[in-house]
């Protein structure tokens, strides 16, 4: 079957669980195909045989491509089977890395469903981050600043927040503060030893399309003239930023073209550099 540019096509997602690690997989997958979209059938939570007949009565009714996180081998020799005999295909997106595990730990898996979600230090850990970066977001509360692992500074529109709570999903306690020409940073900012400070970047012409953008979001029409998106004014914004990165030593990324799982990814690098560094001093 060869599916056609600009048309759509069924995508069919099984999960005994959440189905978090299907739907990641499976959009990076999918991005790769620009001209094609998928229409998602999402089934979390599949753990018996009654459940699994009703999504199988679903992908009858709209075949196409079925991905699946399924640790019962009844429940995936029945998929599998079904699956087979309707012509569509299906592929276990944990089997061949558990495979890989077990060939190389010369153990079994426990086959425990769900086992990342359990309720364990580490899924404290996400949300003490969590609750920590929300009070701690646009500036709030800076005298608890050095409690953080991060501080992230920018100018408006440098998608300081988004990324903190990004970075606090992954279990990192992550404050963002605001840099504005005329008004002075918080006096804790100058004293952190604690945290890694980050400062994000942005070409003015990017910070410009993303602020109208914005503002035509809220309603507020074209304001060229407003020093909010003014290219000289948004230009002075961005020196700003960097002459305080520079008197500071912060660190600095530029976020113009990343994402923001990329800009999360390349954050974490650099804590991860400067904790090994500090670990070998």
């Amino acid at each position: 079957m060869t599916i056609q540019s600009g048309s759509y096509f069924h995508l069919h997602m099984v999960s005994d669980s959440t189905g978090e690690t299907l739907i990641t997989v499976a959009r990076a997958v999918a991005a790769q195909y620009a001209n094609v979209t998928p229409i998602e059938h999402v089934y979390p939570l599949v753990r018996s045989h009654k459940q699994l007949d009703r999504v199988l009565s679903e992908i009858e009714e709209s075949p196409g491509i079925v991905l699946f996180t399924l640790l019962d081998e009844e429940l995936v020799k029945e998929l599998e089977q079904k699956c087979s005999e309707m012509n569509i295909p299906s592929l276990s997106i944990i089997g061949p890395v558990l495979q890989l595990f077990q060939a190389y730990l010369g153990a079994e898996t426990s086959h425990r469903v769900g086992a990342q979600h359990v309720l364990n230090a580490e899924y404290f850990k996400r949300i003490d981050a969590l609750n920590y970066t929300m009070l701690h977001d646009d500036g709030q509360h800076t005298e608890g600043l050095e409690e953080a692992d991060i501080v992230l500074v920018g100018v408006s529109r440098t998608s300081k927040t988004p990324t903190s709570i990004y970075l606090a999903n992954r279990g990192i306690r992550t404050a963002n503060v605001p840099l504005v020409p005329g008004i002075p940073i918080p006096s804790e900012l100058e004293t952190l030893t604690h945290p890694l400070v980050v400062s994000l970047h942005a070409t003015p012409e990017r910070l410009i399309q993303v602020r109208q953008n914005r503002l035509l979001g809220l309603g507020a029409g074209p304001v060229s003239s407003d020093a909010y998106v003014d290219r000289e004014a948004v230009t002075d914004e961005v020196m700003f930023a960097r002459k305080l990165s520079v008197k500071y030593g912060w660190a600095q990324l530029d976020v113009t073209r990343r994402s923001i799982e990329e800009t999360a990814a390349a954050i974490m690098k650099l804590l991860s550099d400067r904790q090994r560094h500090r670990g070998a001093q």
